[in-house]
């Protein structure tokens, strides 16, 4: 097994050329790609979710792409167990892993290790739920900050989702959900990553999603939310949040216009990108910031030697 080359994480915003950087990186290197997305593990949404071309996957192995079924739950501790063993099969291989995503919580796990905080019982769960909902979330956080101090500026207030799970954890276990993070351990060391993060300026990454958006429309993403919609996938399933199944799905029953559709999908997308950026400012500081108008010249400098895990990056 080649355990002397680091395994290389590429991670940034929604839209910001993840994916086509990935694969100059593979070609170079003679890397395979291994996918750290979490909805583009679904099967069906490919447009949507904005999966690999078959241009871009030509020569290239990738791994764990459109694997899991939509009406299935696909958690972070499978998606962890399964790019684990992806990684060492590259790796005996003589090949080097490349993660690419935007998966944050995805490359957390893999760095950090994932956290085993016992399962917390239904009642508490539902108990949770119900103060949120009638609090609303701008108050229910401020109710979290009081049971959990600890929590403060460690995420989006905005959050929900995060917001019920950090206080479900303190009020079952009576321990933070950061006391719980901090006594994790990966099966790997940080220094065996390479971990670039390209950097798009704000307004610049705004004009992509809306070009990414009308390509999205050309390929044909009513006709996949048309099928998509035909499963009768729960509305509680994950794959639900994928972005314009909801605004697509209005277009469809006209009760939008296509503009307006489209209009909506960019907006939601540029929010999903913000809370990525405000994901990465405070997990990935210590990420090598990739400026898209170098990313040629970045490829031409990276070589095997330069991967070397004695060697600084």
């Amino acid at each position: 097994m080649d355990k002397l080359s680091k395994i290389i994480l590429i991670s940034g915003p929604t839209a910001s050329g993840k994916s086509n950087l990935a694969v100059k990186v593979a070609k170079k290197i003679n890397g395979e790609i291994i996918n750290a997305d979490s909805m583009q593990v679904y099967k069906r949404l490919k447009i949507l979710t904005a999966r690999p071309s078959k241009k871009e996957q030509k020569n290239i192995k990738h791994h764990l792409y459109g694997i899991i079924d939509p009406d299935k739950k696909f958690s972070t501790g499978q998606w962890l167990k399964e790019a684990i063993k992806n990684i060492e099969d590259i790796k005996r291989r003589n090949k080097i892993p490349i993660l690419v995503g935007g998966t944050g919580l995805y490359f957390y796990s893999l760095i950090n290790g994932l956290v085993k905080i016992p399962k917390i019982p239904l009642k508490i769960r539902n108990k949770v739920r119900l103060i949120q909902s009638k609090e609303g979330q701008k108050n229910f956080y401020k109710k979290l900050k009081k049971l959990d101090p600890n929590i403060k500026n460690k995420f989006d207030p905005n959050d929900s989702h995060r917001s019920i799970r950090a206080y479900e954890i303190k009020l079952f276990t009576k321990i933070s959900m950061y006391e719980w993070l901090n006594k994790t351990e990966s099966k790997f060391k940080d220094g065996e990553f390479l971990k670039l993060y390209i950097d798009f300026k704000r307004d610049e990454l705004v004009e992509r999603i809306s070009l990414r958006t009308s390509k999205m429309i050309e390929e044909g993403a009513i006709e996949e939310v048309k099928r998509f919609n035909k499963l009768k996938i729960k509305k509680e399933n994950s794959v639900n949040k994928v972005i314009g199944i909801v605004e697509l799905t209005h277009f469809l029953k006209n009760q939008i216009n296509l503009v307006e559709a489209k209009e909506l999908i960019s907006i939601k997308t540029r929010q999903y990108a913000k809370r990525q950026a405000t994901w990465a400012r405070g997990r990935m500081s210590s990420w090598k910031k990739i400026n898209p108008a170098k990313i040629g010249d970045f490829i031409k400098k990276l070589n095997k030697s330069s991967l070397k895990l004695d060697q600084l990056t």
